[in-house]
């Protein structure tokens, strides 16, 4: 995700029309391969939570100490997305797109042959750190590989890995637990990993890196209009969601739903596809205001178990405002924070990274604490309350963070590097 100008308009000037035509198509067999990068970061981290019971008799430790391994990954990105950012700044994008997707190979195959519980944290966190890097990168290489008026689409087909992994991939990564032991769901992840390598190197294109000379420091890009507005909302927007995604089960189990949380989670699943296809379709022209309506939704999906979570059939409209209004998000902000950081758009991205999984792990102790102090029904109505700063700052941030219309400058629309 080099800010360094990927195009010269001599070079766009003198390309045949046939050629020109053809770049300013949606790459969407390289889009579905970062969408699949996308889908292995999120349930690697994620799918701990369905095999907890099964890897804690293997590892020989409490089913709470095995939950840990969540944490550890979240801690391993947080730690590591902003200096090995500025690391691999000069890196060129496809080796360094390689070099963090085979970290998840080498972490899941460890994860999946280990009898230790200390060796077992280590590859989690190794997990945690190849996220880091791919975090960083992947919305940035999307947007590089599609010109100015399709960046939002394609960040939103590479985005949808998230929901996919959350919806569909860990219930089938449980199922597969299930059926043939929680060390082949992870050898599994491992295969596609390795498959997923062998794509990128045929379908995707390579980019160069920032010239040293080039690299922004990560403090210069705080005062940037516009990076500390979106940075502040993904972190609180972030902490809002993971309370009470985190502590779901236990939520539904406390109003008797308990049996119908992977069909609750199913349903947010398809709404967040849903929404990301309705983001793709219109952040070029309405970033604002659908970060405003993703808002929106989720604070009336909180009120509705707020207040109304006693009536089954108001719990699964719930299900659905939640999906609807979070799952562009990632998308949203993601572009939202590349739009402001502009030439700093990798800093801004890394910082971005490292507010969110400090965001989830927030989430899980701020979860817990009120868990046990209040009790879960405090859940929706600490997502709301969290929501309101959340808002404002978003209305507040109508020139720089949030505008009314996306910047989009002519030099933002890429040609894949022909020196690779």
């Amino acid at each position: 995700m080099s800010t360094a100008p990927d195009t010269a308009p001599a070079a766009a000037a003198s390309e045949p029309k046939g050629e020109g035509e053809e770049r300013r198509k949606l790459p969407l067999f390289a889009l579905l391969a970062l969408a699949t990068a996308v889908f292995i970061t999120s349930l690697t981290e994620t799918l701990p939570a369905g095999l907890l019971p099964a890897m804690s008799r293997n590892l020989h430790v409490s089913e709470s100490a095995t939950g840990q391994t969540v944490t550890v990954y979240a801690i391993g990105t947080a730690l590591t997305a902003i200096p090995l950012t500025a690391a691999t700044a000069g890196w060129r994008r496809k080796k360094l797109l390689l070099a963090a997707m085979g970290g998840f190979a080498l972490a899941n195959t460890v994860t999946a042959v280990s009898s230790v519980y200390e060796l077992t944290m280590a590859a989690r966190f190794v997990a945690g750190v190849a996220a880091g890097v791919a975090w960083a990168l992947l919305a940035g290489y999307a947007r590089r590989m599609a010109p100015a008026h399709l960046q939002g689409k394609a960040m939103a087909v590479a985005m949808a890995g998230i929901p996919v992994a959350l919806a569909l991939g860990v219930p089938a990564g449980t199922f597969l637990g299930d059926w043939l032991g929680w060390r082949v769901a992870f050898l599994a992840m491992t295969a596609l990993t390795l498959l997923l390598l062998a794509w990128i190197t045929a379908a995707v294109p390579d980019f160069p890196g920032q010239e040293r000379g080039e690299r922004p420091r990560m403090l210069a890009t705080l005062r940037i209009p516009g990076v500390t507005p979106v940075l502040f909302v993904t972190l609180v927007f972030v902490l809002a969601h993971t309370i009470l995604y985190a502590y779901i089960a236990t939520y539904l189990d406390d109003l008797g739903l308990g049996g119908s949380t992977g069909l609750v989670l199913l349903v947010f699943g398809a709404a967040s596809l849903a929404s990301i296809w309705i983001v793709g379709a219109q952040i070029n022209r309405r970033l604002r205001g659908l970060t405003i309506g993703g808002a929106l939704l989720v604070a009336l999906a909180a009120a509705l178990l707020a207040v109304l979570s006693d009536t089954t059939a108001l719990v699964y409209v719930a299900a659905v405002l939640w999906g609807l209004g979070w799952g562009g998000v990632p998308t949203l902000l993601q572009t939202a924070v590349g739009d402001a950081g502009g030439e700093s758009a990798d800093s801004a991205q890394a910082m971005l990274v490292t507010l969110w999984n400090v965001a989830m792990a927030g989430g899980g102790i701020v979860g817990g604490v009120l868990l046990d102090v209040v009790g879960s029904e405090s859940f929706p109505w600490t997502v709301l309350l969290l929501l309101l700063p959340v808002i404002a700052v978003v209305l507040y941030a109508r020139r720089a963070g949030f505008p009314a219309r996306r910047p989009v400058a002519p030099s933002e629309e890429p040609v894949a590097d022909q020196a690779a």
